[in-house]
């Protein structure tokens, strides 16, 4: 195991936190410059210990199996270890330097470097694209007394293209700031005394389920001159067609210009025109019309080429002239592959034909196979002595039409109720963000403003949809509840590398995101978990941890995920097949846990009683797990919850302590409704079963890991054996016979010197599993795993019992970890290990950070205020 770098890693010596004031950048939020490298190496998790490897080879074969079997389909696996993202520096890599993505929420996202680089594309539905475009650029041109005096890429680095641009710009001269959903990128450039500022907006901000769903970004360049002179200023956006796989060289691609005065805001830009995966999809780039400002375009530049018609284009004048005149008269199809005169003739004539139809600012040629293709846009203002000038351009995408790679149903993105299913939206779209950025910001500051956080989740927000008479249209069905008729439905990614959308014993700790901020959402999540619940699915399967047989779906059983983009979410659910999921003891208890703290929240009676019947079906389903009748369920002896590759046997902390939050809640839930009968019986189970819990878990410091004598690690310390706790009273529920005080408190103080102390000195955040002398506990994989979102959960819960100090002691320990020193900012994991490797990016769990404000809210309301 490599020796840890003897650095400084509290919080006081943090290497992100803003420690100096920069004019109309926020105080706090994640700063680095240009030159911040993170110097750790760490890697995917890929090497077990020898001591693991027995336990995994079943697995193994079996997932082989299923590897291959999906290979030949077609498809990726849910979760392909086989082609982990790697951890490389940004340029020439994949994944480190990521900063604030941009775009609303189910609509689609794109990545942005901290650098600038236009990254991570997830355009296709739950598919990430781990890729860097450097076609996608800023260029700033400087012109004094009509001579061009400086001109250079703005952002990233030089690909193996574009040769002929001035790449490289001096990093020691950059700041980079976000808070997310926006961020500020500060360019010194000192022998012009010219300072510039790139604002990057998206529509992101709570209870909003219209403008949060649109498929847009802002970009605002404030240009401040410093000197004595005046200096004329452009700034060039350019943008080239695809995400940077091989996909792009696909012939059909094609650019357009346009101008708009939607909304009353007049913009002119450029469309590129493409399909990804055989659907429709249009990038917009545009300038804001300004006093003083000038707006110009170039219809095309060829990005696997030198760039230098561009280059120099801009050079001669700091504007843009549209490449569409040379080009006017050229055919689409390169005539010098035809032998025959006449058929040079008919295409020249059929080029005439498109001449008449087309617009007089007509659209390019399409592309070619192997061929690409990329526009730009200009502002150019003059800056005087002492001013400042903004320069407007957005970034819109308009890919209405979806499908999942079965194409069994069509969907409709929830943006096209507003924008239509045409594909033809983009120039809407452009003076739609134009026009309303300043609105989005003081949205997000007035939410920000009282707290000061993300999570680009692959998400998805959709409503099902129909063909009627040859249009794609929003299909309504009276029998689906009104809450997803009237917000849609929305799913997440588990993460960028595991594939299932809504995976549930996750989203148990990421949902406090959702009912903070976008309540109905939430609603609409655990209506569709009801549906799935009471579903069944007789097809067999084969779980590759164990081998043993069964079915897809059980009914009355909590599904684990609503399905795999690379089949079809929702109609196919479970698509996770390594363990038999209906005998998760976690599942349907979460069920239970998230409807009553939703309702606490919500204060919705209609959402209670129709989520009631399900509430019963699973309670009677999760009966079945109390073996001996001691009003306890019992493990199975198998990783059977959350934590996957972690067995736990009998009672156990986290199951049993979730069972007796899940009972005490159904009581509640029952009384609401009025069925008494049903409060009786499930009153006498949790009489027992809290005196069972404290009987055979509770040893006078924590509660035992799992009530095995056989296992070796029934006395280990799990830093999330309080679960069950931590929700009941987060959902305003307190019951100190089955909780005490005492107990908790007691319990936490243990993890804390345990589990977070123990290592680096706190500064790791929470290891999930030790032994009673501190050390970390090596039964499984997962036990020597710090989990980021399972880190947040525990501090929420020493924040709820007032020990301050110690819960963002954890939770900085981290921060720090994913943000400083692994470089995974804007892709937090769900793991991470003492030895340098991590599991599973961009990951749901960690969406948990909002259980910490939840608590703060909730039990410290003075400090808000303060």
């Amino acid at each position: 195991m490599p020796k840890p770098q003897q650095i400084d890693h509290t919080p006081e010596a943090s290497i992100t936190t803003p420690k100096e004031d920069i004019a109309n950048v926020p105080k706090f939020g994640w700063r680095v410059n240009f030159d911040h490298e993170c110097k750790d190496k760490c890697d995917p998790f890929v090497k077990p210990r020898l001591t693991h490897i027995p336990e995994l080879i079943g697995l193994s074969y079996r997932y082989m199996k299923v590897w291959i079997k999906h290979k030949r389909q077609g498809r990726i696996m849910f979760i392909d270890h086989l082609n982990q993202v790697t951890h490389k520096p940004i340029y020439g890599g994949l994944i480190r330097g990521i900063g604030c993505p941009i775009g609303g929420i189910g609509c689609g996202t794109i990545g942005r470097g901290y650098r600038g680089e236009f990254c991570r594309f997830q355009m296709v539905p739950g598919i990430y694209e781990h890729t860097i475009v450097p076609a996608n650029s800023f260029i700033l041109c400087i012109r004094k007394n009509n001579k061009t005096v400086y001109q250079k890429v703005l952002t990233g680095g030089k690909g193996k293209h574009l040769k002929s641009w001035e790449w490289g710009f001096p990093r020691q001269n950059a700041t980079y700031h976000a808070l997310y959903p926006r961020s500020w990128t500060v360019y010194d450039i000192p022998e012009f005394n010219l300072k510039l500022t790139c604002r990057q907006i998206s529509p992101i901000f709570p209870n909003d389920y219209k403008d949060t769903s649109f498929p847009m970004a802002v970009f605002v360049w404030s240009v401040e001159n410093m000197g004595q002179e005046s200096l004329d200023i452009s700034i060039t956006f350019t943008f080239k067609n695809g995400r940077g796989v091989k996909e792009d060289c696909n012939p059909g691609n094609w650019t357009e210009p346009f101008e708009s005065e939607a909304e009353g805001q007049k913009v002119a830009g450029m469309m590129i025109r493409q399909n990804i995966r055989d659907m429709k999809c249009t990038y917009g780039i545009a300038g804001s019309f300004k006093n003083g400002v000038d707006v110009s375009t170039k219809s095309q530049f060829n990005p696997k080429g030198s760039g230098q018609d561009l280059w120099e284009d801009l050079s001669d004048d700091g504007k843009l002239k549209s490449a569409t005149d040379k080009n006017k008269d050229q055919p689409i199809v390169n005539c010098k592959t035809l032998c025959s005169v006449m058929l040079k003739v008919l295409l020249n004539i059929l080029q005439f034909l498109l001449n008449l139809v087309l617009p007089s600012k007509e659209r390019s040629a399409s592309t070619g196979k192997g061929s690409e293709i990329g526009s730009a846009v200009c502002l150019y203002t003059t800056v005087k002595p002492g001013d400042k000038e903004d320069l407007e351009f957005t970034l819109t995408w308009d890919m209405p039409v979806v499908h999942f790679k079965a194409r069994k149903h069509k969907y409709l993105r929830r943006y096209a109720r507003w924008f239509g299913s045409s594909g033809d939206a983009c120039p809407q779209l452009c003076s739609y963000a134009l026009k309303n950025y300043p609105m989005w910001e003081t949205k997000i500051e007035e939410w920000q403003n009282p707290i000061l956080s993300n999570n680009d989740g692959g998400s998805l927000w959709l409503d099902m949809a129909e063909e009627k008479d040859g249009q794609i249209q929003r299909k309504i069905s009276p029998t689906e509840p009104e809450v997803i008729q009237e917000y849609g439905k929305f799913g997440y990614l588990e993460g960028h590398e595991y594939r299932m959308i809504n995976t549930y014993d996750v989203h148990h700790y990421a949902s406090f995101a959702f009912i903070m901020l976008w309540p109905k959402i939430q609603l609409s999540i655990q209506y569709d978990m009801a549906t799935a619940v009471m579903s069944e699915d007789t097809t067999p399967i084969v779980f590759c941890m164990e081998g043993n047989r069964g079915i897809y779906k059980t009914k009355n059983a909590v599904p684990h995920d609503l399905g795999d983009p690379e089949d079809e979410p929702w109609d196919k659910v479970n698509a996770y097949i390594v363990h038999p999921t209906h005998d998760w003891k976690d599942l349907n208890l979460k069920f239970i846990l998230q409807t009553y703290r939703d309702y606490s929240q919500t204060q919705d009676t209609d959402y209670l009683k129709d989520m009631y019947i399900v509430c019963q079906a699973v309670m009677e389903h999760a009966r079945q797990w109390d073996t001996d009748g001691d009003g306890l369920i019992e493990n199975g002896g198998y990783a059977d919850q959350t934590f996957d590759a972690w067995t736990m046997t009998g009672v156990s902390a986290y199951c049993g302590g979730l069972w007796l939050a899940a009972l005490k809640m159904y009581i509640e839930i029952s009384r609401i409704v009025g069925n008494t009968e049903e409060m009786k019986k499930y009153a006498e189970i949790l009489d027992k079963g809290k005196e069972a819990f404290d009987k055979k878990l509770w040893n006078g410091s924590y509660y035992n890991y799992d009530s095995s004598t056989t296992s070796g690690h029934d006395d280990s310390v799990m830093a999330d054996q309080l679960a069950g706790h931590w929700f009941l009273r987060a959902s305003g529920m307190e019951d100190a016979t089955i909780f005490p005080p005492t107990h908790v408190k007691t319990a936490l103080k243990t993890i804390f010197k345990n589990n977070v102390m123990g290592f680096e000195n706190g500064n790791m955040g929470a290891i999930n599993g030790t032994r009673p002398d501190g050390k970390m506990d090596m039964s499984s994989v997962q036990s020597e795993e710090f989990w980021v979102g399972v880190t947040y959960a525990l501090a929420a819960n020493m924040i709820q019992e007032g020990m301050l100090d110690e819960a963002f002691q954890t939770a900085w320990g981290a921060y720090h970890t994913c943000w400083e020193t692994y470089g995974l900012q804007f892709q937090t994991p769900e793991a991470y290990m003492l030895d340098r490797n991590y599991r599973s990016l961009g990951y749901m769990r960690p969406l948990c950070v909002w259980a910490m404000q939840w608590a703060l809210e909730k039990f410290h309301p003075h400090l808000m205020k303060s």
